[in-house]
């Protein structure tokens, strides 16, 4: 794609299956990445895998100082920034028995440690000419499901969220958009199924047109194209990347998800 090759992005929650992904397919396009996670082995990993212009940076998104270190170290070692890519979130979710604490913890990475990151980054983009985000919102986040409250909340919130950052950045020249993934092999769906690719296709496929769910490979695809110059004329909108999920209309009266656990 083109637009890519000799930036710098920083993908935060990188460490994680479909974060890698997301700094895999910078790296094919000669993006250079920063990993900013908590999860010091993944973001070691994925770092040491690709090499030459992927640094981890370990970053906890609750707290601003780490994110300004990541920010500054960003800039030391690659001389700027023109992406941030907001992957990192926590996936607690107790439904009705949540407790005030989990809910404001849900809130505080997967919706203010993205503002609080991009806060930090814009003045850098801005010195750049400007630049994209990508926020990372989720079928949850426009329908109900069973048991589900906090995850799909704070998914709901960065879809307005990024409609408003759209909106007041725009005059810097810096996009904002969304991806909302359906059902996606991840660490989440892979530990539910035991790590049976073929049970969470079996299980996933009513809920999507395209009768299985989604690879890592194929949300980071997203991601990387609207960054690209390919998406200079899109921002303040989200790109369902869901095999169909949402055309289907509401989320199916069954309960599925548990059904991986079984």
């Amino acid at each position: 794609m083109e637009g890519l090759k000799g930036k710098v992005a920083i993908v935060t929650g990188g460490g994680t299956m479909i974060g890698a992904h997301v700094v895999r397919a910078f790296h094919r396009e000669g993006t250079k990445v920063v990993v900013a996670d908590i999860d010091a082995a993944g973001g070691q990993a994925i770092a040491g895998e690709l090499s030459e212009g992927v640094r981890f940076i370990r970053t906890d998104l609750g707290d601003d100082k780490q994110i300004a270190v990541c920010v500054e170290q960003t800039i030391a070692a690659f001389g700027g920034i023109d992406f941030l890519v907001n992957v990192a979130c926590v996936y607690v979710d107790g439904g009705l028995n949540a407790s005030r604490q989990d809910w404001l913890d849900s809130y505080n990475i997967n919706v203010v440690g993205g503002v609080m990151m991009l806060k930090a980054v814009r003045p850098h983009m801005v010195q750049r000419g400007g630049g994209a985000v990508v926020n990372f919102g989720s079928i949850s986040a426009k329908v109900a499901q069973h048991g589900r409250w906090l995850y799909p909340v704070s998914k709901a919130a960065t879809l307005q969220l990024t409609r408003n950052e759209a909106m007041d950045l725009a005059g810097d020249k810096i996009r904002v958009n969304s991806v909302s993934p359906g059902w996606t092999w991840s660490k989440v769906i892979a530990e539910l199924s035991k790590n049976n690719r073929a049970k969470a296709d079996s299980v996933g496929a009513p809920f999507h047109l395209l009768g299985r769910i989604g690879n890592p490979e194929e949300v980071a695809q997203a991601v990387v194209f609207l960054c690209s110059s390919h998406a200079s004329f899109i921002t303040g909108t989200d790109l369902a990347v869901d095999g169909g999920y949402a055309a289907m209309g509401p989320e199916r009266a069954e309960e599925a998800i548990p059904k991986l656990a079984e």
